[in-house]
């Protein structure tokens, strides 16, 4: 008999939106970055429309790890689900938790009928570079990410009005 826990992955809801976005700060942290942080519950709430996610929980109902993620579609492929954040509570690390997380978003791009899903992987998080080599993904050093943070649209607005 196994001692592995048993998750059960759901859809999150709006009650579960405090402790995702707590996940979300341990998150931030993790990848030294809580300076980038500017979400809140409130705007999640608010925004609820712009994402999905869905959770993974211990039996007792402990929220253990969650995939928050969205649609999207990108010219050369098309339809694709992007999964923004996949995270796991430190104490449920090594598990199986976040392989049951991502096998559940592709099923979700499967059935959605999907061309892609991509997700972002901080080039030092060798153990999240191995869970997504040992799971098939092809992993872009090419490809950089090019950002504009709100105030920095507003400036850019600004500065081209006629």
């Amino acid at each position: 008999m196994s001692n592995k826990p048993v998750f059960v992955i759901r859809k999150a809801s709006e009650i579960d939106f405090t402790e995702i976005f707590a996940m979300i700060s341990e998150l931030a942290e993790f990848e030294k970055a809580t300076h980038k942080l500017t979400n809140s519950v409130a705007q999640m709430l608010e925004e609820k429309h712009y994402f999905e996610c869905i959770v993974g929980e211990t039996a007792t109902g402990e929220i253990a790890g969650m995939a928050l993620y969205y649609f999207a579609y990108y010219t050369w492929v098309g339809k694709s689900l992007y999964l923004d954040d996949l995270y796991v509570k430190p104490q449920f690390r090594g598990l199986g938790l976040g392989t049951q997380l991502i096998a559940d978003v592709v099923a979700i791009a499967q059935k959605e009928h999907c061309k892609r899903m991509r997700w972002q992987v901080l080039e030092w998080n060798q153990s999240a570079l191995n869970l997504y080599r040992k799971l098939g993904a092809n992993i872009d050093v090419e490809w950089l990410n090019c950002d504009l943070s709100a105030n920095e649209i507003n400036k850019f607005a600004v500065s081209t009005e006629k």
